[in-house]
Protein backbone atom coordinates (compact mmCIF):
# COMPACT_ATOMS: atom_id res chain seq x y z
CA UNK A 1 0.00 0.00 0.00
CA UNK A 2 1.22 3.65 -0.74
CA UNK A 3 1.46 6.05 1.73
CA UNK A 4 -1.07 8.55 2.24
CA UNK A 5 -1.19 11.90 0.05
CA UNK A 6 -2.75 15.13 1.85
CA UNK A 7 -5.19 16.69 -0.47
CA UNK A 8 -6.02 19.93 1.04
CA UNK A 9 -9.85 21.50 -0.18
CA UNK A 10 -10.70 24.42 0.80
CA UNK A 11 -14.82 25.15 0.80
CA UNK A 12 -14.87 21.92 2.04
CA UNK A 13 -18.77 21.83 2.90
CA UNK A 14 -19.59 24.56 0.16
CA UNK A 15 -21.73 23.57 -3.06
CA UNK A 16 -18.49 22.61 -4.84
CA UNK A 17 -16.61 20.76 -2.18
CA UNK A 18 -19.34 18.56 -1.11
CA UNK A 19 -19.93 17.17 -4.95
CA UNK A 20 -16.27 17.07 -4.88
CA UNK A 21 -14.97 15.29 -1.40
CA UNK A 22 -16.76 12.01 -2.08
CA UNK A 23 -14.88 11.63 -5.61
CA UNK A 24 -11.28 12.18 -4.22
CA UNK A 25 -11.54 9.98 -1.40
CA UNK A 26 -13.15 6.90 -3.72
CA UNK A 27 -10.29 7.44 -5.66
CA UNK A 28 -11.16 9.30 -8.89
CA UNK A 29 -8.80 11.97 -8.36
CA UNK A 30 -5.32 10.31 -7.87
CA UNK A 31 -6.36 6.60 -9.09
CA UNK A 32 -7.26 3.45 -7.77
CA UNK A 33 -4.63 2.22 -5.59
CA UNK A 34 -3.58 5.69 -3.39
CA UNK A 35 -4.52 5.85 -0.24
CA UNK A 36 -5.93 9.79 0.68
CA UNK A 37 -5.85 11.94 3.68
CA UNK A 38 -8.14 14.93 3.41
CA UNK A 39 -7.88 18.17 4.83
CA UNK A 40 -10.67 20.54 4.81
CA UNK A 41 -10.72 23.70 5.03
CA UNK A 42 -13.28 26.81 6.15
CA UNK A 43 -14.36 29.56 7.33
CA UNK A 44 -15.46 29.55 11.14
CA UNK A 45 -19.28 30.07 10.62
CA UNK A 46 -19.01 27.00 7.83
CA UNK A 47 -17.78 24.62 10.78
CA UNK A 48 -20.94 22.93 11.74
CA UNK A 49 -21.93 22.48 8.11
CA UNK A 50 -18.16 20.95 7.52
CA UNK A 51 -18.76 18.82 10.67
CA UNK A 52 -21.90 17.20 9.07
CA UNK A 53 -19.63 16.33 5.55
CA UNK A 54 -17.03 14.55 8.05
CA UNK A 55 -19.73 12.39 9.43
CA UNK A 56 -21.44 11.64 5.81
CA UNK A 57 -17.36 10.84 4.47
CA UNK A 58 -17.30 8.42 7.41
CA UNK A 59 -20.20 6.74 7.18
CA UNK A 60 -18.95 5.83 2.78
CA UNK A 61 -16.48 3.94 4.67
CA UNK A 62 -14.00 4.66 1.85
CA UNK A 63 -11.03 2.38 1.66
CA UNK A 64 -8.34 4.55 0.32
CA UNK A 65 -9.97 7.26 3.11
CA UNK A 66 -7.07 7.11 6.07
CA UNK A 67 -8.17 10.59 7.64
CA UNK A 68 -9.64 13.68 7.83
CA UNK A 69 -8.57 17.38 8.84
CA UNK A 70 -11.39 19.87 9.20
CA UNK A 71 -9.94 22.86 10.26
CA UNK A 72 -10.66 26.96 9.57
CA UNK A 73 -6.76 27.24 10.28
CA UNK A 74 -4.90 27.24 7.06
CA UNK A 75 -1.56 26.81 8.55
CA UNK A 76 -3.14 23.57 9.93
CA UNK A 77 -5.22 22.64 6.64
CA UNK A 78 -2.34 23.13 4.55
CA UNK A 79 0.32 21.06 6.41
CA UNK A 80 1.85 18.71 4.38
CA UNK A 81 -0.47 18.77 1.28
CA UNK A 82 0.61 17.56 -2.00
CA UNK A 83 -2.39 18.65 -3.84
CA UNK A 84 -4.17 22.02 -2.41
CA UNK A 85 -7.68 22.28 -4.69
CA UNK A 86 -8.69 26.31 -3.84
CA UNK A 87 -12.14 25.74 -4.00
CA UNK A 88 -13.57 28.48 -1.82
CA UNK A 89 -14.13 31.52 -2.71
CA UNK A 90 -17.36 35.03 -2.27
CA UNK A 91 -19.30 35.06 -5.36
CA UNK A 92 -19.88 38.02 -7.04
CA UNK A 93 -23.39 39.16 -6.01
CA UNK A 94 -25.67 41.72 -7.35
CA UNK A 95 -24.39 45.38 -7.87
CA UNK A 96 -20.50 44.17 -7.36
CA UNK A 97 -17.96 45.50 -9.45
CA UNK A 98 -15.29 43.20 -10.98
CA UNK A 99 -12.60 44.98 -8.99
CA UNK A 100 -14.77 44.37 -5.58
CA UNK A 101 -15.21 41.09 -5.97
CA UNK A 102 -11.26 41.21 -6.91
CA UNK A 103 -10.17 43.08 -3.72
CA UNK A 104 -12.31 40.81 -1.50
CA UNK A 105 -11.11 37.25 -2.79
CA UNK A 106 -7.94 38.28 -3.07
CA UNK A 107 -7.19 39.31 0.30
CA UNK A 108 -8.51 35.20 0.83
CA UNK A 109 -6.05 34.13 -1.89
CA UNK A 110 -3.02 36.13 -0.63
CA UNK A 111 -3.56 34.57 2.92
CA UNK A 112 -3.77 30.47 1.56
CA UNK A 113 -0.59 31.27 -0.84
CA UNK A 114 1.32 32.15 2.40
CA UNK A 115 0.10 29.62 3.96
CA UNK A 116 0.84 27.06 0.87
CA UNK A 117 4.15 28.71 1.00
CA UNK A 118 4.60 27.81 4.87
CA UNK A 119 3.47 24.54 4.86
CA UNK A 120 2.72 22.42 2.11
CA UNK A 121 5.15 19.48 1.12
CA UNK A 122 7.73 20.21 -0.89
CA UNK A 123 5.92 18.53 -4.04
CA UNK A 124 2.88 20.65 -3.61
CA UNK A 125 0.72 21.14 -6.98
CA UNK A 126 -2.30 23.86 -6.56
CA UNK A 127 -5.41 23.68 -9.07
CA UNK A 128 -7.36 27.10 -8.20
CA UNK A 129 -11.06 26.43 -9.17
CA UNK A 130 -13.27 29.77 -7.06
CA UNK A 131 -13.52 32.83 -9.33
CA UNK A 132 -12.11 34.91 -10.61
CA UNK A 133 -9.91 31.73 -11.05
CA UNK A 134 -7.12 32.93 -13.32
CA UNK A 135 -5.99 36.12 -10.99
CA UNK A 136 -7.31 34.19 -7.75
CA UNK A 137 -4.41 31.80 -8.99
CA UNK A 138 -1.97 34.41 -9.87
CA UNK A 139 -2.44 36.33 -6.76
CA UNK A 140 -1.87 32.92 -4.35
CA UNK A 141 1.03 31.92 -6.40
CA UNK A 142 3.30 35.21 -5.92
CA UNK A 143 2.58 34.99 -2.64
CA UNK A 144 4.00 31.67 -2.46
CA UNK A 145 7.60 32.71 -4.12
CA UNK A 146 9.56 29.62 -2.95
CA UNK A 147 6.76 27.07 -4.86
CA UNK A 148 7.88 26.90 -8.76
CA UNK A 149 5.36 28.57 -11.08
CA UNK A 150 4.90 25.22 -12.54
CA UNK A 151 3.24 24.02 -10.01
CA UNK A 152 -0.13 26.59 -10.16
CA UNK A 153 -3.33 25.74 -12.19
CA UNK A 154 -6.30 27.48 -13.16
CA UNK A 155 -9.56 25.93 -14.08
CA UNK A 156 -10.61 26.42 -17.64
CA UNK A 157 -11.48 22.46 -18.28
CA UNK A 158 -15.47 22.82 -17.57
CA UNK A 159 -15.10 25.60 -20.16
CA UNK A 160 -13.26 22.73 -22.40
CA UNK A 161 -16.65 20.59 -21.60
CA UNK A 162 -19.02 22.33 -21.97
CA UNK A 163 -17.51 23.54 -25.56
CA UNK A 164 -16.49 19.93 -26.51
CA UNK A 165 -20.64 18.80 -25.52
CA UNK A 166 -21.84 21.72 -27.67
CA UNK A 167 -19.98 20.49 -30.53
CA UNK A 168 -20.96 17.21 -30.09
CA UNK A 169 -24.56 17.69 -29.81
CA UNK A 170 -24.28 19.76 -32.93
CA UNK A 171 -22.33 17.14 -35.20
CA UNK A 172 -25.21 14.79 -33.84
CA UNK A 173 -21.96 12.27 -32.66
CA UNK A 174 -20.55 11.29 -29.13
CA UNK A 175 -18.71 13.28 -26.93
CA UNK A 176 -15.44 11.22 -26.86
CA UNK A 177 -15.36 12.07 -30.70
CA UNK A 178 -14.52 15.88 -29.67
CA UNK A 179 -10.88 16.47 -29.53
CA UNK A 180 -8.05 19.28 -29.76
CA UNK A 181 -10.77 21.83 -28.24
CA UNK A 182 -8.71 24.21 -25.86
CA UNK A 183 -10.10 27.06 -24.09
CA UNK A 184 -7.81 30.20 -24.59
CA UNK A 185 -7.48 32.68 -22.01
CA UNK A 186 -9.62 33.91 -18.60
CA UNK A 187 -12.07 31.41 -16.95
CA UNK A 188 -14.72 34.33 -18.11
CA UNK A 189 -16.94 35.69 -20.64
CA UNK A 190 -13.90 37.03 -22.76
CA UNK A 191 -12.75 32.83 -22.83
CA UNK A 192 -11.86 32.22 -26.45
CA UNK A 193 -12.99 27.79 -27.47
CA UNK A 194 -11.05 27.95 -30.35
CA UNK A 195 -12.81 25.46 -32.45
CA UNK A 196 -10.63 26.12 -35.24
CA UNK A 197 -7.84 23.35 -34.02
CA UNK A 198 -10.47 21.19 -33.07
CA UNK A 199 -11.86 17.29 -34.09
CA UNK A 200 -14.60 15.33 -35.07
CA UNK A 201 -14.20 12.17 -35.51
CA UNK A 202 -10.64 12.72 -36.27
CA UNK A 203 -11.82 15.54 -39.07
CA UNK A 204 -11.53 18.92 -38.78
CA UNK A 205 -14.49 20.78 -36.91
CA UNK A 206 -15.29 22.96 -39.12
CA UNK A 207 -15.00 20.31 -42.09
CA UNK A 208 -17.65 18.77 -40.17
CA UNK A 209 -20.10 21.84 -38.78
CA UNK A 210 -19.71 23.87 -41.82
CA UNK A 211 -21.81 27.09 -40.74
CA UNK A 212 -19.20 29.94 -39.67
CA UNK A 213 -22.35 31.53 -38.54
CA UNK A 214 -23.14 29.35 -35.93
CA UNK A 215 -19.68 29.27 -34.49
CA UNK A 216 -19.60 32.83 -34.22
CA UNK A 217 -22.99 33.54 -33.01
CA UNK A 218 -24.47 30.34 -31.18
CA UNK A 219 -21.29 28.36 -30.11
CA UNK A 220 -18.84 30.73 -28.45
CA UNK A 221 -21.67 33.17 -26.75
CA UNK A 222 -23.11 29.40 -25.40
CA UNK A 223 -19.54 28.64 -23.80
CA UNK A 224 -18.81 32.00 -23.05
CA UNK A 225 -22.52 32.31 -20.89
CA UNK A 226 -23.04 28.88 -19.80
CA UNK A 227 -22.09 29.19 -16.17
CA UNK A 228 -24.68 32.26 -15.99
CA UNK A 229 -27.28 29.89 -17.96
CA UNK A 230 -27.24 27.42 -15.19
CA UNK A 231 -27.64 29.67 -12.63
CA UNK A 232 -30.65 31.19 -14.41
CA UNK A 233 -32.09 27.73 -14.85
CA UNK A 234 -30.91 26.05 -11.47
CA UNK A 235 -30.92 29.62 -9.06
CA UNK A 236 -27.71 28.29 -8.02
CA UNK A 237 -23.83 27.99 -9.83
CA UNK A 238 -22.13 25.11 -11.27
CA UNK A 239 -21.14 22.49 -9.01
CA UNK A 240 -20.90 18.85 -9.85
CA UNK A 241 -19.99 19.80 -13.07
CA UNK A 242 -17.31 22.00 -11.77
CA UNK A 243 -16.17 18.93 -9.13
CA UNK A 244 -16.12 17.08 -12.64
CA UNK A 245 -13.76 19.59 -13.95
CA UNK A 246 -11.60 19.79 -11.07
CA UNK A 247 -11.10 15.90 -11.01
CA UNK A 248 -10.63 15.82 -14.87
CA UNK A 249 -8.06 18.46 -14.38
CA UNK A 250 -5.91 16.91 -11.77
CA UNK A 251 -6.33 13.54 -14.45
CA UNK A 252 -4.84 15.49 -17.01
CA UNK A 253 -1.99 17.13 -15.27
CA UNK A 254 -0.81 13.81 -13.83
CA UNK A 255 -1.30 11.40 -16.67
CA UNK A 256 0.29 11.28 -20.52
CA UNK A 257 -1.84 12.86 -23.00
CA UNK A 258 -3.26 11.17 -25.52
CA UNK A 259 -1.06 11.78 -29.12
CA UNK A 260 -4.16 13.17 -30.90
CA UNK A 261 -5.29 15.46 -28.13
CA UNK A 262 -4.96 18.08 -25.76
CA UNK A 263 -6.50 19.77 -22.76
CA UNK A 264 -7.19 23.07 -21.08
CA UNK A 265 -5.86 24.46 -18.27
CA UNK A 266 -4.18 28.10 -16.63
CA UNK A 267 -0.53 28.41 -16.05
CA UNK A 268 2.03 30.96 -15.80
CA UNK A 269 2.27 32.29 -18.92
CA UNK A 270 6.07 32.28 -19.81
CA UNK A 271 5.44 34.61 -22.96
CA UNK A 272 3.62 31.35 -25.49
CA UNK A 273 2.27 32.86 -28.81
CA UNK A 274 3.02 36.42 -27.71
CA UNK A 275 0.77 36.24 -24.48
CA UNK A 276 2.07 38.77 -21.50
CA UNK A 277 4.95 36.88 -19.24
CA UNK A 278 3.59 36.12 -15.95
CA UNK A 279 -0.39 35.98 -16.59
CA UNK A 280 -1.80 32.78 -15.69
CA UNK A 281 -3.57 31.86 -18.83
CA UNK A 282 -5.80 28.73 -20.21
CA UNK A 283 -3.60 27.56 -23.33
CA UNK A 284 -3.64 23.90 -25.09
CA UNK A 285 -1.71 21.68 -23.12
CA UNK A 286 -0.24 18.20 -22.92
CA UNK A 287 1.50 16.32 -20.54
CA UNK A 288 3.98 13.50 -20.25
CA UNK A 289 2.69 12.48 -17.09
CA UNK A 290 5.46 14.69 -14.89
CA UNK A 291 5.87 18.21 -16.87
CA UNK A 292 3.29 20.09 -18.99
CA UNK A 293 3.93 21.75 -22.07
CA UNK A 294 2.41 24.21 -24.32
CA UNK A 295 1.21 23.09 -28.04
CA UNK A 296 3.95 25.20 -30.13
CA UNK A 297 3.54 25.92 -33.85
CA UNK A 298 -0.38 26.39 -34.03
CA UNK A 299 -1.81 27.87 -36.82
CA UNK A 300 -3.36 31.30 -35.63
CA UNK A 301 -5.56 32.58 -37.71
CA UNK A 302 -7.14 36.73 -37.62
CA UNK A 303 -10.10 35.60 -35.78
CA UNK A 304 -8.11 33.54 -33.66
CA UNK A 305 -5.71 36.17 -32.77
CA UNK A 306 -7.91 38.85 -31.77
CA UNK A 307 -9.76 36.62 -29.84
CA UNK A 308 -6.99 35.31 -27.84
CA UNK A 309 -5.71 38.83 -27.50
CA UNK A 310 -9.20 40.52 -26.13
CA UNK A 311 -9.19 37.75 -22.90
CA UNK A 312 -5.13 38.30 -22.95
CA UNK A 313 -6.75 42.72 -22.27
CA UNK A 314 -8.84 41.16 -19.44
CA UNK A 315 -6.32 39.17 -17.85
CA UNK A 316 -3.97 41.99 -17.73
CA UNK A 317 -6.13 44.29 -16.10
CA UNK A 318 -7.05 42.09 -13.69
CA UNK A 319 -3.47 41.46 -12.62
CA UNK A 320 -3.50 45.83 -12.57
CA UNK A 321 -6.07 45.93 -10.33
CA UNK A 322 -4.50 43.32 -7.95
CA UNK A 323 -1.35 44.26 -8.05
CA UNK A 324 -0.74 45.79 -4.80
CA UNK A 325 -1.60 41.98 -3.46
CA UNK A 326 1.24 40.67 -5.84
Amino acid sequence: MKNPVHVAVTGAAGQIGYSLLVRIASGQLLGPDQPVILRLIEIEPAMKALEGVVMELQDCAFPLLKGIVPTCDLNEGFDSASWALLVGSVPRKAGMERKDLLGINGKIFTSQGKAIQENAASDIRTLVVGNPCNTNCLIAMNNAPDVPKDRWFAMTKLDENRAKTQLALKAGVDVTDVKNLAIWGNHSSTMYPNYFDATIGGKAATDVITEEAWYKDEFIPTVQQRGAAIIKARGLSSAASAANAAIDTVANIIKPTAADDVFSVGICSQGEYGIEPGLIYSYPIKSDGEKLSVVEGLDINEFSQQKIKETEAELSEEKTMVSDLL
